[in-house]
């Protein structure tokens, strides 16, 4: 943010524009940020999307990631915002780790919302790949590499990964939250998948070296949870076309959205009851393509409705969704 605000005043010095520390988590400075601003558009970007990080902190990959999508959804409609855009992950496409699970949750939450009776907002979601030069990109990481001297870390010999520019990413973002109604998830033609070895050697060669003469390439092996290539679009998906020849729209089958959102909420409010794998077995729950690093489990039931989940979903349902 701080890099964020020199960039600003420097190069856009003319536009009123406001920085805010906050936690997007922390009910009351977010209200407070509703109530001060009311936004018509809200770009939801924020989580946690380092991989194997949240394999050893699943419980705040959900707190931070789902809890976070959660709290700005319900503002966003009760401060009458007119649209709201969430960035998602090709991670979130048949996840075998928990960040993955986490974001397609939120794919969940945000489809939620928009079939929600009574509302007024448009929730759109949309899903790339990895964008070049952001923070905790592979880009940085080889620079410094490189810049060090070597050796220059891959995973694995055959990983593949789909990249886009900043200045793409951005633009294909504000033009498919314009485009969206309210429900569709968005997919960008990331075109074709780069093989991360032929990065790493290439951005040798750029820097005047020789790969595997000057500077090493090293493959350490996959990260937990990493996978060798990633997806754009689940099993189930199918693509609708739009007026953009990069911007498809995947579409899923119905649910209910109440019963989604009041899970969910139980979910939340009982986050840290769970170990890591009773928690990553409720994800399963939520998202069946999942395949967390947990052994072989048989595809989970959603949890059987006791008489006391029974009583706390009827309270979310006449208190926090507002419903007779």
């Amino acid at each position: 943010m701080f890099h964020l605000g020199n960039e600003m005043r420097e190069n856009y010095g003319h536009i009123s524009a406001q920085l805010v520390v906050a936690d997007v988590t922390h009910p009351v400075k977010m209200e407070q940020l509703f109530q001060t601003w009311h936004p018509e558009i809200v770009f939801h970007a924020a989580a946690y999307k380092h991989v194997p990080l949240m394999e050893e902190n699943p419980h705040e990959a959900i707190r931070v990631n789902v809890g976070g999508t959660r709290l700005l959804t319900r503002l966003a409609v009760k401060y009458g915002v007119k649209k709201f855009v969430m960035i998602s992950t090709d991670k979130a496409v048949n996840p075998t780790n928990m960040m993955g699970a986490s974001k397609r949750i939120c794919e969940i939450i945000v489809q939620a919302k928009a079939r929600q009776s009574g509302n007024m907002t448009q929730f759109v979601t949309t899903r790339f790949g990895n964008v070049l030069g952001s923070n905790g990109s592979v880009i940085p990481l080889f620079t410094r590499q490189i810049e060090a001297g070597g050796p220059v870390t891959v995973t694995h010999p055959d990983i593949t990964r789909y990249f886009m520019t900043i200045p793409e990413a951005c633009e294909l973002v504000l033009e498919a939250g314009f485009m969206g109604k309210g429900g569709e998830i968005f997919v960008f033609d990331m075109g074709k998948a780069v093989k991360i070895t032929d990065l790493a050697a290439q951005m040798i060669r750029l820097s005047g070296l020789v790969p595997n003469k000057d500077i090493k390439i090293e493959f350490t092996g996959l990260r937990p949870g990493e996978k060798l290539y990633e997806e754009l679009l689940a099993d189930v998906e199918t693509t609708q076309p739009t007026h953009h020849p990069k911007i498809k729209i995947a579409r899923e089958d119905n649910f209910n959205p109440t019963e989604v959102l009041a899970r969910i909420e139980h979910l939340l409010n009982n986050l840290y009851t769970l170990s890591k794998t009773e928690l990553m077995v409720r994800c399963r729950e939520w998202v069946p393509e999942y395949q967390g690093n947990f052994g072989i489990l048989a595809k989970p039931p959603f949890e059987e409705i006791t008489p006391e989940l029974d009583q706390e979903m009827d309270y979310l349902f006449r208190h926090d969704f507002k419903l007779k």
